[in-house]
């Protein structure tokens, strides 16, 4: 019997996060490719553009699992309330908190997609869709200050059109500077891939130009090796944001950042946002269970969707400005992350309390 109504709720709650979910991406790929037509041009279509939103998605997901799984347990358990098919549970003896684990159960299904998604699909991904897009706009062509990456290494400033992961390369330009902050040589290539086995990359199709005193002088090479410390690695971790980082490369990057005394802030907020996600999410979850069996146990499926959304942005705007915050006062980030979570659990433990 237990079984049997762990699976039924279950199922519920599944279903109702899973719609929510399809219903909240659904409005986002919308937005999103109505932001990308503004974009369109010669190289890059429509289909482009499609391309380009599918190709986001998996980050698209990871965003909104906290929110939905919010709005479908008010909804899933909250059909089950207005039922009063929860009555009938807590009339044969089935206490609150065997409920409340009987919720967590399909939500932690969530809870590992969204950390699959976090850890090893949405980084490969969002690089792959920005590259993508850039590579499509300029391709391999001259420099355009106003798309691309650039970086710093010594004397020299470096632009890419785009970097694609795995370690390719395209319209790379170099500018390399003298002693005098002088223009010394400035060279472009049309694409440059990572020799993995040697650690270099090899420039292709390459023009430079040496400027001495005067006069100028260009040679050409149809491939050139060139030795750098910006590896596939280190480009993955400037080009994409923060948050936008597996919490594994996030880990190595605020080792390596300490490590030379460097300001890591922003990589140890989005670490700990990663870290703590999980328990976000279920934090949520426990203030919906709180709700239905609470303040809304009565009201309509659509009240309940409307406070499940105001509550679930209001969670992300106060962690989106505590997190700053602690970045400017100086103040662990880890704590940051975690107040809007105890906050939630507060609440949830509470109105649980009163509701048994």
């Amino acid at each position: 019997m237990s079984k049997r109504l762990s699976r039924y709720i279950g199922i519920n709650v599944f279903t109702a996060i899973m719609v929510a979910l399809i219903a909240i991406i659904g409005l986002d790929l919308v937005a999103g490719i109505i932001d990308q037509m503004g974009d369109i041009k010669r190289n890059y279509r429509f289909t482009d553009v499609l391309i380009y939103v599918a190709t986001k998605l998996p980050s698209t997901i990871y965003e909104y699992i906290p929110l939905a799984s919010l709005i479908g347990c008010l909804v899933g358990l909250g059909m089950l309330a207005t039922n009063s098919e929860v009555v009938v549970m807590r009339a044969s003896g089935i206490s609150l908190i065997r409920i409340v684990f009987m919720v967590f159960k399909p939500v932690l299904i969530f809870v590992l997609i969204a950390a699959l998604i976090g850890e090893y699909f949405s980084p490969y991904l969002d690089q792959l869709a920005d590259s993508r897009r850039d590579y499509l706009r300029k391709g391999e062509s001259a420099l355009d200050s106003t798309s691309g990456f650039w970086a710093r290494e010594g004397s020299e400033f470096i632009h890419f059109n785009a970097v694609f992961p795995g370690g390719v390369l395209f319209g790379v330009t170099r500018y390399k500077l003298d002693d005098d902050r002088q223009l010394e040589e400035a060279s472009f290539s049309s694409r440059a891939t990572f020799n993995k086995t040697e650690g270099f990359w090899v420039e292709e199709n390459v023009s430079s130009t040496l400027f001495v005193e005067q006069q100028t002088y260009t040679r050409k090479w149809v491939t050139r090796d060139w030795k750098t410390e910006l590896t596939p690695e280190v480009l993955t971790l400037n080009i994409l944001p923060a948050d936008g980082l597996s919490a594994g490369a996030l880990s190595d990057h605020i080792d390596y950042l300490d490590e030379r005394k460097a300001d890591a802030a922003k990589y140890r907020l989005a670490f700990w946002e990663k870290v703590f996600q999980p328990l976000s999410i279920l934090g949520l979850v426990l203030v919906g269970i709180a709700f239905v069996f609470g303040p809304l146990r009565q009201a309509t499926v659509g009240f309940r969707v409307f406070i499940g959304v105001l509550f679930g942005i209001s969670f992300k705007l106060i962690s989106d400005i505590l997190g700053p915050l602690s970045i400017v006062f100086e103040m662990p980030p880890m704590l940051a992350i975690l107040a809007p979570i105890i906050v939630c659990f507060a609440i949830g433990l509470i109105l649980l309390r009163r509701a048994g």
